[in-house]
């Protein structure tokens, strides 16, 4: 699976997290500010092109559309973008374990 072992920018990493259910492109935009308190603030530019790249990964796939409508799309993850991300967690927290043990060795 291609770049399953490099990591997710921070903006992948929140779009696959929002995608866990049906959404829509603003209602990522929302829920990645809501989840870090509007630290991660995507921008329509950012958010569209990494929902382009997720949908050409396989990681993400368009849920439903509205006819006629650029706005009215949903995107859910799949299978591989849950593996994508499972992996991303266990690196994170074996990022966070080994720096809690240099800051526990000071």
């Amino acid at each position: 699976m291609e770049n399953k072992n490099q990591p997710l920018t921070e903006a992948i990493f929140y779009i696959l997290l929002a995608v866990r259910k049906p959404i829509h492109g603003y209602g990522i935009i929302q829920e990645a500010a809501e989840m870090t308190g509007g630290r991660v603030n995507l921008g329509p530019g950012t958010l569209y092109g990494a929902i382009n790249t997720l949908l050409e990964k396989g990681w993400i796939v368009l849920y439903s559309a509205e006819l006629g409508s650029r706005k009215k799309k949903e995107y859910v993850i799949t299978d591989a973008g849950r593996e994508v991300f499972a992996a991303e967690l266990r690196r994170l927290r074996e990022l966070v374990q080994n720096g809690e043990k240099m800051e526990d060795e000071t």
